[in-house]
C-alpha cells in the first residue's frame, strides 16, 4: 500500500511559537540579570570602600590616630580661614606649605597643585582650594576633601592617582575618560583634549566636616544656636582631629561616593552645572543612596531619604548657618524638589556629630 512522505522541519506555525517562547524567556530573565549585575557593581564600589578604610587605619597610625588632611596645622594662626588670603599670609610669616603632590607621569614628570613660595617653584596661592578640607567662601565648594587619591594618601593604597580602588564601576561619566590611564605605569598620567589637560577626581571623598577641628562647625562662638565658626577665628581649625574623637562611630560617615549612582536618573550628568559635563551629586536625588563607609569601619547604603528623616526627627544634623546657607552643598541644583541634605559634608559638630540617626537616638 502507497504512503506519502512527510519531509523534515519546522512549519512557520512551530518556528513563531519558538520564537514567542525565546522572546518571554527573555524579558523575565533580563531584569533578573540586569539587576544582578547592579549589585555586582555595588559590591564593587563596597569592596573599595573596605580598602579604602583600612588605608585610612593605616594612615591614622602612622600620623597620630589623625583624619587626613592636606593644609598644615598651624594655618589657623594666620589670618584668612579658607581663602587665598590664608595661604599668602601663611607663606609671608611662617612658611612655605608642601605642595599637594599627585604623582609622576609616565615621563618622569612631577604632577602638583603648586604653591609659589615667593619665587621658589611654579604655581600659586590660587590652588589653596585644594588644601583646605573644604571652602565655604566662594562658589566652588571644593577642598582636598574631594581628592583622597593624593600622594599624601594614595601611598597607603597602590601609590597611584589613578588606581582603581578610587573609582566605583558605576560612575561611568568620569570612568570614561579616567579607565584609560588603569593599565599606565605611571603614578599620575593625563591626556590633552581640545586643548585642555583632562583629568578627574575620585569616585568617593572624605567627609570634609570630619576634617575640620570640630569647632569650626561647632556651636557659633557668639551664638550657641548656630553651628559653624569661621576657620579664620580659630587658632586650631585646620587641625584635622584624631579618629578617637568621634562620639558615634556607627552614625557618623568617614568616607562616601561622591556622584549620584545608585537608583540614577536617566541622564548621568546635572544640566544645572556649567559645561554639561558635571555628573550628579549624591545628594541631589531624593533615591539616592550612595554607600558610606562609617567610623566604626562598617558599610551600608544611606538613602537621601534616611538622611533627611534623621536630620527632621535630630533637630537638624546638618549646619545651615555656613556661609552657603540654605543651599548647603548645591542643594538648590538638585534633581527634585523633595531632596535637601547636605550631610556628609556639612555635619554639625563635624567628627563629633552624626549623619543618620540609629538606636542611641
Amino acid at each position: 500500500m502507497a504512503h506519502q512522505n512527510r519531509k523534515g522541519g519546522f512549519t512557520i506555525v512551530e518556528l513563531l511559537v519558538v520564537v514567542s517562547i525565546i522572546a518571554l524567556l527573555i524579558a523575565l530573565l533580563l531584569p533578573a540579570v540586569q539587576k544582578g549585575r547592579d549589585r555586582a557593581l555595588t559590591s564593587n564600589s563596597i569592596a573599595n570602600l573596605k580598602n579604602l578604610a583600612a588605608a585610612a587605619e593605616t594612615y591614622a597610625g602612622d600620623w597620630g590616630e589623625r583624619q587626613f588632611t592636606a593644609v598644615p596645622d598651624d594655618a589657623g594662626t594666620v589670618a584668612g580661614g579658607d581663602t587665598n588670603a590664608n595661604c599668602t599670609n601663611y607663606v609671608a610669616q611662617i612658611a612655605c606649605p608642601p605642595s599637594q603632590i599627585l604623582g609622576y607621569d609616565i615621563n618622569g614628570g612631577l604632577w602638583a597643585y603648586w604653591i609659589n613660595c615667593g619665587g621658589i617653584g611654579a604655581g600659586s596661592c590660587n590652588n589653596w582650594g585644594v588644601f583646605v578640607p573644604y571652602t565655604f567662601t566662594g562658589g566652588s565648594r571644593y577642598g582636598s576633601f574631594r581628592i583622597p587619591n593624593v600622594k599624601a594618601f594614595n601611598a597607603y593604597v597602590g601609590e597611584r592617582y589613578y588606581d582603581k580602588t578610587f573609582w566605583a564601576p558605576k560612575d561611568t561619566v568620569l570612568l570614561n575618560t579616567v579607565e584609560r590611564f588603569f593599565q599606565t605605569a605611571a603614578e599620575f598620567t593625563t591626556v590633552v583634549e581640545n586643548g585642555a589637560q583632562v583629568y578627574e577626581d575620585s569616585s568617593y571623598c572624605w567627609s570634609p566636616a570630619a576634617m575640620w577641628d570640630a569647632s569650626v562647625l561647632g556651636k557659633g562662638l557668639n551664638n550657641p544656636n548656630q553651628f559653624y565658626n569661621n576657620p579664620a577665628t580659630l587658632k586650631a581649625a585646620h587641625r584635622s582631629p584624631p579618629v578617637t574623637r568621634c562620639k558615634h562611630p556607627t552614625l557618623k560617615t568617614r568616607m562616601i561616593e561622591h556622584n549620584w549612582l545608585q537608583k540614577t536618573p536617566d541622564s548621568p550628568v546635572n544640566p544645572n552645572f556649567a559645561g554639561g559635563s558635571t555628573p550628579w551629586q549624591f545628594n541631589h536625588g531624593f533615591n539616592s543612596a550612595p554607600a558610606c563607609l562609617f567610623f566604626d569601619g562598617h558599610i551600608e547604603l544611606v538613602g537621601c531619604r534616611k538622611a533627611q528623616t534623621s536630620d527632621e526627627r535630630g533637630g537638624q544634623l546638618w549646619s545651615r548657618n555656613t556661609p552657603t546657607a540654605g543651599t548647603g552643598y548645591a542643594n538648590n541644583l538638585g534633581y527634585d524638589n523633595f531632596v535637601n541634605t547636605a550631610f556628609h559634608i556639612l555635619t554639625k559638630e563635624g567628627i563629633e556629630g552624626r549623619d543618620i540617626l540609629g538606636a542611641e537616638g
